[in-house]
């Protein structure tokens, strides 16, 4: 057996036999599992569609086959056998292709074919070749009623289709009472939740105003702030450079000689104003770099020039065995940059460096990575913990227990460079560990 052998088969010859293939149609239906809907869905398409063919004068076959493979469906095939086919048939058959899913009229040859597919609902039974001879077994026993017999039949479903529209009809009714106080309530809802909202926006706003008030007030403090750095760096410069020249007078040849003694205390007060003055320098330096007063001088910067003067101003600094200070051969020949500040952020960053290194190395280098160009400065030095990482880019800030092994640290060199490469259109970040050393990463964009 396969699946195209047909379940049953009647033919149509007179009008009686409308009543009869409805009436077969229902049965097919209901044995295949089809739901109560669908089968007087399927019954009435076939009566519609046999009326409309017998009309034309001719005997129909009715095929009627189950797909049970894949989508199980019912399938229903009405073949006209007359010659010249049912004018306007498609047309005709156009409301009742809604109560199947699929209608196919084929008009052309000898006859006319209908062909009607309704898919099995998913909690149908199982269509096995022992159930499809049971269904064709019962079909073959039964006995088609009368006309009066299917009135009946429809009149029954016709009042279960009434009482079933009028459950809906209450249902909706119910459910738009529902609704409409559930309007209600959302409406109450609403207006609540809107008093609230302007409320909270009142406040918002005053919030608001109060932020815009204090940033005045912060932004006016920091202009204060540099102002009064500016100042005081400026106003100190003079007498600290001339305690410096007057100690240098004090130790020259052609001056009185000092005693062992006076000249100690002299190298003493020079050394301790020229930490002074570097100290002044780096408030100012800051100052000017807060306000805004600092504008890069746009230029194509030869690099390699710029590694070679780091490599020989710093190379004094450099003077302990221990410390290796390799400045590599810049991988990337030009930049588009400030000449002056980019050496200053360099320098800052080596100066730092050489500091804080005991033993191992200092190194310089450059590299390019995708739209940016990176400066390297990686150190062997004592590290700094994560969680200080960020703090060394505040003013006087200075890494607790850390000791330079060489000059002194005033705790404004980072903090500086870092809003140098804040102007340069890049930035400055740190990757340390403690006792691993430290590397810093200045990112520059390869155009400004």
């Amino acid at each position: 057996m396969t699946a195209a052998e047909p379940l049953m088969r009647m033919r149509l010859r007179v009008e009686q036999d409308i009543f009869a293939v409805r009436q077969l149609g229902r049965e097919v239906a209901r044995a295949v599992g089809l739901e109560s809907q669908d089968q007087t869905r399927i019954a009435t398409a076939l009566s519609e569609v046999g009326r409309v063919l017998l009309g034309a004068g001719s005997e129909t076959d009715v095929t009627f086959t189950v797909e049970p493979y894949g989508v199980p469906t019912l399938q229903v095939t009405m073949a006209y056998s007359a010659t010249g086919g049912t004018p306007r048939l498609a047309e005709q058959l156009q409301l009742v292709g809604r109560l199947v899913d699929t209608m196919e009229v084929d008009d052309e040859g000898a006859g006319t074919t209908v062909r009607m597919v309704r898919r099995l609902p998913l909690g149908a039974p199982a269509l096995t070749p022992i159930r499809m001879d049971e269904i064709r077994a019962s079909l073959a026993r039964h006995v088609p009623g009368s006309p009066l017999d299917e009135l009946a039949v429809q009149n029954r479903q016709l009042i279960a289709a009434l009482n079933e529209v009028r459950a809906q009809r209450d249902d909706l009714a119910r459910l738009n009472a529902e609704l409409e106080e559930t309007n209600r309530g959302v409406m109450a809802l609403y207006h609540q939740l809107s008093d609230e909202l302007e409320e909270t926006n009142r406040g918002v706003v005053a919030l608001y105003a109060e932020l815009d008030e204090k940033s005045v007030q912060l932004r006016a403090a920091s202009e204060a702030k540099s102002r009064f750095l500016a100042n005081v760096s400026h106003e100190l410069r003079a007498p600290v450079t001339a305690i410096i020249g007057l100690g240098r007078l004090l130790t020259d040849s052609s001056s009185d000689q000092l005693t062992e003694e006076q000249s100690r205390q002299v190298e003493l007060i020079r050394a301790s104003a020229s930490d002074l003055l570097t100290l002044v320098n780096g408030l100012l330096d800051l100052a000017k770099a807060e306000a805004g007063r600092i504008e890069p001088n746009w230029s194509q910067v030869d690099l390699k020039a710029v590694f070679g003067q780091l490599r020989g101003t710093l190379r004094p600094l450099a003077t302990r065995p221990e410390v290796e200070f390799v400045v590599d051969e810049p991988a990337v020949p030009t930049l588009r940059s400030d000449e002056v500040l980019l050496a200053q952020v360099l320098r800052n960053l080596l100066t730092n460096a050489l500091k804080f290194t005991e033993a191992g190395s200092v190194r310089l280098s450059v590299r390019p990575v995708g739209d940016e160009v990176e400066f390297v400065v990686a150190d062997t030095g004592i590290g700094i913990p994560p969680q200080l990482q960020e703090r060394i880019f505040e003013e006087f800030y200075q890494v607790p227990g850390s000791k330079p092994v060489s000059g002194k640290g005033t705790g404004l060199g980072l903090p500086y460079a870092r809003r140098l490469a804040g102007i340069l259109g890049g930035g400055l970040r740190v990757d340390s560990a403690p006792g691993e050393g430290s590397t810093f990463t200045l990112q520059l964009p390869v155009t400004s």
